[in-house]
């Protein structure tokens, strides 16, 4: 059995809901996993002051737990203690530094359904889901393990006599991660797998909503036998994530910078870490377009639409988010999205047929109802959807189908960040890039096609990072994932992800 510090009264909630019979078998809650304490030094450490912050089910609005309440002080404790681990670890050969994330991998595969639990509970998200997620997390830890043997540097042909060139891949340093809510267990995974292999140490600031899972991952890593300070984790309230951010991207033991979350404040902590000139990998919003030619497997196409748009409750930075359809199957491709849609079930993820959760909280709950309000207010048409469905709890929102949609529109332009698919008709493939690439973001895009000369040029034409073709989920560890524009900077996962986390030194001998 695993530790666990929870005061009793969250115990007694724990029970009450592991137990309710709202929760189907596939669904029971254990709490073996489950820690109400930050992780700094190789310690569960409570905040300095002594604050907690309430974390909600999204489902239930039910308080799973309290969580430390850092702040800035507790931040430079994490710092200094990955600061003072780096240079062991970083001398640590990298064949080793691979068997502990190893072994990290193996106790993260066998205890997968726990921890997608707990992901599930804070998330929000399917059980289904969770448990795809954790899969996928899971592979960045096993792609990097084995990444950590191959971060090799070069020689080179000297342009004189008597002298001989090498360059060197050596670790950054210390690697502050602050990672988002809708992956909060993949998101970490990628980063920190690719930092531990190049030889860095790392600070963690999960999201405020969902602080469970990282605790989860990192008892399973001290386990594991990674060393006390290689990893640690910062939990914080929403009131203190700022104060947090400034200080790992100002802090001068920190050496780089790895965010995943909106493109405004990933704009902000670019900002910061431009006073120390810090490594920075950015992996930003997305707005991502998803065209249907007129040679598409139209139920192909939906079905793809279907696994881009819905993962997550629409939730994801590279889901997709205008749906561009050729005019000679617009409707066709309309009316079996929409009855693909209509046998969508909402509810609690514990439960086992549910496929579709609630939003994270209230803040994109009046987000979604915006963008629909917005557009409906200036001409679209609902076809489906288009309301909360209060019924089954305050954050549950309708999958919505919009037509008739114009440029004007905040669907148009804004990530949406929610179920909402919106449907465009084009004429000509120029149209349909041009519709695409009318916009500052660029992380992912997707198209339908059978004909093989109009894949190579929409590829090519298309201004963003990752393209789908054919294809509605495109995530894995050996893909190289980022985008252009303002989705963000530097790549995750791929052999180069490791290179956001390590320097190239220059060698030069003379006199040979």
């Amino acid at each position: 059995m695993l530790r666990y510090r929870f005061p009793k009264e969250c115990l007694k909630l724990f029970r009450i809901q592991a137990s309710s019979s709202r929760f189907s078998n596939c669904g029971r809650m254990s709490i073996s996993f489950l820690h109400n304490k930050g992780f700094i030094n190789g310690s569960w450490v409570d905040a300095k002051s002594g604050k907690t912050f309430e974390v909600k089910n999204p489902a239930t609005g039910e308080v799973i737990g309290l969580a430390p309440d850092m702040d800035v002080e507790d931040t430079k404790s994490a710092i200094k203690a990955a600061a003072d681990a780096f240079p062991a670890w970083a001398k640590t050969p990298a064949k080793e530094r691979g068997v502990l994330l190893r072994k990290w991998y193996d106790l993260m595969v066998s205890n997968s359904d726990e921890i997608a639990k707990i992901l599930t509970w804070e998330a929000g998200k399917p059980l289904s889901e969770s448990k795809g997620e954790i899969t996928y997390g899971n592979s960045f830890i096993d792609w990097f393990a084995e990444e950590a043997r191959r971060i090799n540097g070069e020689v080179l042909q000297s342009p004189v006599r008597n002298r001989e060139m090498v360059l060197l891949k050596q670790p950054i340093g210390v690697a502050a991660l602050i990672t988002p809510w809708n992956f909060p267990h993949a998101m970490i995974t990628r980063k920190a797998g690719a930092a531990l292999a190049a030889g860095c140490t790392c600070v963690i600031r999960p999201a405020e909503d969902t602080p469970f899972t990282a605790l989860a991952l990192v008892d399973l890593a001290d386990k594991a036998g990674i060393p006390k300070g290689v990893i640690n984790i910062v939990t914080s309230g929403r009131p203190n994530a700022a104060p947090i951010g400034k200080e790992l991207c100002e802090n001068p033991l920190v050496a780089g910078l790895s965010f995943t979350g909106s493109t405004e404040v990933g704009k902000l902590l670019y900002k910061q870490c431009a006073t120390g000139i810090k490594r920075v990998g950015l992996e930003l919003g997305g707005n991502a377009p998803f065209i249907v030619f007129n040679s598409a497997d139209i139920n192909k196409a939906v079905e793809g639409a279907i696994a881009s748009k819905f993962r997550n409750c629409g939730q994801t930075c590279i889901s997709a988010n205008r749906f561009i359809i050729q005019d000679g199957v617009f409707d066709e491709f309309v009316e079996k999205l929409r009855d693909r849609m209509s046998k969508f079930k909402l509810g609690n993820g514990m439960d086992c047929d549910v496929n579709q959760g609630p939003l994270i909280n209230a803040a994109q709950v009046k987000k979604v109802e915006a963008i629909v309000k917005d557009a409906v207010d200036k001409g679209a048409k609902v076809l489906h959807g288009g309301e909360r469905a209060s019924n089954i709890g305050e954050l549950f929102y309708v999958p919505t189908l919009l037509v008739d949609i114009k440029p004007n529109m905040a669907c148009y332009t804004e990530e949406i960040f929610g179920p909402i698919a919106v449907c465009l008709k084009f004429k000509t493939e120029e149209e349909a890039i041009a519709i695409s690439n009318g916009t500052s973001r660029g992380l992912a895009g997707y198209f339908y096609s059978n004909d093989l000369n109009q894949a190579w040029r929409v590829a090519r034409n298309l201004e963003v990072g990752m393209i789908g073709i054919n294809e509605g989920l495109i995530s894995a560890a050996e893909a190289a994932f980022g985008g252009v524009k303002e989705s963000g900077i530097g790549r995750e996962g791929s052999s180069h992800g490791i290179e956001e986390y390590v320097y190239i030194k220059y060698l030069c001998f003379g006199g040979i």
